[in-house]
């Protein structure tokens, strides 16, 4: 937990209990997870936990770079601690996100994308999605 104090701390965020748990949950479970799935794993452990609470820290995380917004799903938005540059890979059967790496061919593309901008254009933030059929479904 000292490690998530100290992220949380640098990116000027005050480390409540909560907003602890919000972020330990996210970078200990690669699911992506919405707004929902945070508050029905952790309000039984913190009662004093509201959805609102939860969608507000995910809001400040993001704001703060600590973690991203994963838009692959039309309903609902998921996240994701790992703000490196991967691509999101949603199975259509079973509806899992997947974080697909693949340094040698993502910076690149993102490289030659920025390229492709025209005079003035700056990146705040790049993701791809990619939809399909995971192994375990095919």
């Amino acid at each position: 937990m000292k490690e998530y104090n100290k992220i949380l701390k640098d990116a000027n965020i005050r480390p409540s209990i909560q907003r602890l748990a919000i972020f330990a949950f996210l970078k200990e479970n690669k699911i992506h997870p919405d707004v929902e799935t945070i508050f029905t794993q952790l309000s039984p452990l913190y009662p004093t936990l509201s959805r609102t609470t939860v969608y507000n820290t995910l809001q400040l995380f993001e704001e703060n770079k600590i973690i991203q917004a994963v838009k692959i799903d039309d309903d609902k938005i998921r996240y994701d601690a790992d703000t490196s540059y991967h691509i999101h890979f949603k199975c259509c059967k079973c509806n899992r996100i997947f974080d697909v790496y693949n340094k040698e061919n993502t910076e690149p593309f993102i490289n030659n994308f920025k390229n492709d901008l025209p005079s003035g254009f700056v990146i705040n933030n790049f993701q791809t999605n990619v939809w399909g059929v995971c192994s375990e479904c095919h």
